[in-house]
């Protein structure tokens, strides 16, 4: 080979030596960055792992309420039901004895009536 043939050589094989420097480096640079992305890909899941874990601790409280809930409602409607048949029994009983108070008003007016024409002598 010739001395111009040889230093042509030489720079191509240092321009392609520098071209594989730079593929590596660019492929170290891609597995960090993959590292990095995989790193924070675990740590937003553990952290949705952990809402999640206490999401279904609650809704396990709630649940366990709910049915705590229910059983006091059911405790109270026997209760609710004496309480409004009470009620009803006393509007009635009010009801009876309102109309005993008039028919007794009536009466001792009537009664009061007579007594008066007796007295002023028309009766």
């Amino acid at each position: 080979m010739s001395p111009n043939e040889d230093a042509y050589v030489h720079r191509q094989l240092g321009e392609l030596a520098e071209g594989m420097r730079g593929l590596q480096q660019s492929m170290q640079r891609m597995e960090k960055s993959g590292r990095r992305s995989e790193d924070k890909s675990d740590a937003s899941r553990a952290v949705v792992h952990k809402r999640m874990d206490e999401l279904v601790s609650r809704v396990g409280t709630l649940e366990a309420v709910s049915s705590e809930i229910k059983e006091d409602v059911s405790e109270m409607k026997p209760v609710t039901d004496d309480v409004k048949r009470w009620k009803l029994m006393g509007i009635g009983a009010l009801g009876v004895i309102g109309i005993g108070g008039m028919v007794l008003g009536v009466t001792f007016a009537d009664a009061v009536r007579r007594i008066g024409m007796v007295i002023i002598g028309k009766g």
